[in-house]
């Protein structure tokens, strides 16, 4: 008789990544429900956690690496062939045309460990060239906040649970989530006479249909009725002047541009009730405390960009930001995203060669990728690594992704099962499942408490799979760019582990860097190969995860003391040493996910990164594209009047 298992873990088919307690009998998922030990989510579930038996059992699980024949189907091949050939092939486009002949694809959703792991593949193969959806469907939003906070991983989140006011734009949390514990923070929401919710969108959604007030605009207007929003906010002296004088720059310069909105032309256009859009307005300036949340129906709209600009004046303009039941910018345990500086002569963040698109935070646009591939320019992508993405169903394009990866010399996916993109790539390589291997994700976007979730295996790996930190350990070692072990610094990590006081692990690792500064960039699988052999339950691959401790205390060690002390009921004053040490140890061993930080809300203003922690209103680039918008053709979407929605979060799916 199979005996029945309870497990802690978390939902993979969404950001919120709510805990989960899965039993399990043998290799399968029985039942899924909600962990209410998951500091966060505290027993809430929705529908999408029931997909995740689809996830772990499905038929098209891979067991073996696959190669590509003459003929064109796949033959399975030994791991030690598949990267010995790999290896060889991908240092023979990289010795004959460089860095820009290799792109990297993907990173995992939900799997971010992995991520740790394989992105490091770009440095090896000297390349800049990291696609993402990521890129796709946020860069605008992480290029406005770069402008307005200093920096493009500076990231928005909204304090809905204690606002007074909630303005929705563009999304549907009923089914989108993005929100904490969605549904049931919806229902609290709209059956509190005290509270409002407002719902900007062209649909009847769910949420809509919760909303004290629905404006429902035609689509592809959405920078009208917020540009409209804003003058009416600036024309009535509704913007809140302490806050504006004493945190931002910038602010005559757009004021000027918003007084110039022909309102009643705006709400025209986007097809609302004038008094309906006054009275929305006023409510959002005179709430104690509001906040907005948005999401992917205004970032991959017409005019993008802007909306991702407007609606962050809306908060900022009435002051709901570094308060209690505003919007706020969080910390993250690992970055999600970088920076990239506008390219310039003291720059070395690259354009792509075809389409010339700089990078945004680090990331490319996936759509941009078929034109770098499917072209004679001589710097065009030749090899391309495909990591938990599936770009032949997810991009824009698919006939034209089809058409660019038959010109590819080499294309490599990971993945756990034989995917659109999988079959047209020359070598296939099965990874262990989320649930076959310790994992994580960087979607740790609370404030002012975060929270941090390392999810334990529940199963065995699969026979002939393999997780991605071994599978990218094997390949940079036949490439050359990683020593095979470090035997010095794994004993020294053993001392570190039985007596972590003396330090000895950081300061062997930082001397073994600036000895050999060509291994920084896999300092995760140093980490690995070291640290990891004395994890406890074979959790070599969180070894990263201590240095991400000890760098999180660095920036945050009051926030991470009050946390501390939140979980353990007692205030202990421990050095900042003691204090990364301790959080690691929570960190491994807390099944149901930890508290990593409680910040005060004020604590906001030292994540701002300009220099005077002030916030630049003034984009230039944007208030002229602002400017412009009242001569644009009224007709706006006559020709085109439908807008085709291709990828939608639905009931029981992430993204597509």
């Amino acid at each position: 008789m199979t005996t029945t298992t309870s497990h802690a873990t978390a939902c993979i088919l969404c950001s919120r990544n709510c805990g989960l307690l899965i039993d399990a009998e043998g290799e399968t998922i029985k039942r899924v429900h909600g962990d209410k030990a998951h500091p966060i989510s505290r027993g809430y579930i929705c529908q999408k956690a029931a997909g995740l038996a689809h996830y772990q059992q499905n038929r098209d699980r891979l067991s073996s690496p696959l190669r590509r024949t003459a003929a064109g189907d796949f033959e399975p091949i030994s791991w030690e062939q598949a990267i010995r050939e790999i290896s060889a092939k991908m240092l023979s486009i990289r010795g004959r045309h460089g860095g820009r002949a290799f792109a990297f694809y993907g990173g995992g959703q939900g799997n971010h460990l992995g991520a740790v792991y394989g992105t490091p593949l770009l440095k090896a193969m000297r390349s800049q060239y990291h696609y993402s959806a990521l890129a796709q469907e946020k860069t605008g939003d992480f290029w406005v906040n770069g402008r307005l906070f200093g920096r493009q991983n500076c990231h928005v989140t909204e304090d809905i649970e204690h606002s007074d006011l909630v303005l929705i734009i563009g999304t549907n949390p009923w089914h989108a989530h993005g929100i904490p514990n969605a549904r049931r923070t919806l229902r609290e929401l709209s059956k509190s006479p005290e509270r409002t919710m407002i719902v900007i969108d062209p649909r009847v959604t769910e949420t809509a249909q919760l909303a004290d007030t629905h404006l429902q605009l035609k689509p592809g207007t959405d920078a009208f009725l917020l540009a409209a929003m804003l003058s009416i906010i600036m024309r009535e002296g509704l913007i809140d002047d302490n806050f504006i004088r004493e945190h931002t720059h910038g602010f005559e310069q757009l004021k000027r541009v918003l007084l110039e909105i022909p309102i009643d032309t705006f709400i025209e256009r986007a097809g609302v009730g004038k008094s309906q859009v006054y009275e929305v307005a006023r409510q959002l300036a005179a709430a104690e405390r509001a906040c907005v949340r948005v999401d992917l129906g205004i970032q991959q709209s017409v005019q993008s960009t802007l909306n991702s600009y407007l609606e962050k004046l809306l908060f900022l303009l009435s002051g709901n930001f570094a308060k209690r039941g505003g919007n706020n910018l969080h910390t993250f345990l690992l970055p999600l995203i970088g920076h990239s500086d506008p390219p310039g002569p003291n720059c070395d963040t690259w354009s792509t060669a075809v389409t010339r698109i700089s990078a945004i935070a680090k990331l490319f646009p996936p759509n941009a990728l078929p034109q770098e591939i499917d072209t004679d320019h001589p710097q065009r992508v030749r090899a391309l690594w495909v990591d938990s993405a599936n770009p032949a169903m997810t991009g824009a394009d698919t006939e034209a992704y089809t058409r660019a990866f038959s010109k590819l010399e080499l294309m490599v996916v990971v993945d756990v099962a034989l995917s659109e993109t999988a079959e047209q790539a020359h070598y296939v390589l099965p990874a262990s499942s989320q649930f076959e291997k310790w994992e994580a994700t960087f979607f740790n976007l609370e404030f002012p408490t975060n929270f941090f979730h390392l999810r334990k295996p529940i199963f065995e790996p699969r026979t002939g799979t393999l997780p991605e930190h071994e599978i990218y350990r094997r390949l940079l070692i036949e490439m050359g760019e990683l020593p095979r072990n470090f035997p010095l610094l794994r004993q020294v990590a053993r001392l570190h582990r039985a007596a972590p006081q003396l330090r000895s692990l950081p300061l062997v690792l930082a001397l073994l860097l600036k000895l050999r500064p060509k291994l920084i960039p896999y300092g995760g699988h140093i980490l690995e190969q070291t640290l990891g052999a004395w994890l406890p339950d074979g959790a070599s691959s969180a070894a990263p995860l201590w240095f991400a401790a000890h760098r999180y205390v660095g920036r945050h060690s009051e926030a991470v003391r009050r946390a501390a002390t939140d979980h353990n009921g007692r205030d202990e004053r421990l050095n900042d040493n003691a204090l990364a040490e301790q959080l690691f140890s929570r960190i491994l061993h807390s099944h149901s996910g930890t508290l990593l930080s409680t910040h005060r809300y004020d604590d906001t203003w030292s994540l701002v990164r300009h220099p005077d922690r002030k916030i630049q209103l003034q984009i230039p680039e944007l208030l002229r594209e602002l400017a412009a918008l009242k001569d644009e053709d009224a007709t706006l979407g006559s020709e085109y009047p439908l807008i085709l929605i291709a990828g939608e979060r639905r009931n029981y799916n992430a993204n597509t």
